[in-house]
């Protein structure tokens, strides 16, 4: 699918600069990470591969310059 705005990521702010991931909406449902596959950090921000609990593969990616979410269903 295409990447789009994320409505919302909840993030645990004890961790790195952005936090831990903890959730994110998609479609408009509050889906939990289960696990984080990989981070990567880029010039214009951060991206994440997760699992849901439903083991669906997503990337969240973030942009410094905007301070904005985005998501992609893989």
């Amino acid at each position: 699918e295409f990447i789009m705005p994320a409505d919302q990521v909840e993030c645990r702010s004890d961790h790195v600069y952005l936090g831990y991931l903890v959730a994110f909406y998609w479609h408009g449902n509050r889906l939990e990470v289960a696990r984080i596959i990989s981070e990567a950090h880029h010039p214009t921000g951060y991206s994440f591969k997760v699992l849901d609990q439903g083991s669906r593969q997503f990337e969240l990616i973030y942009n410094l310059n905007t301070d904005h979410w985005f998501i992609q269903h893989l």
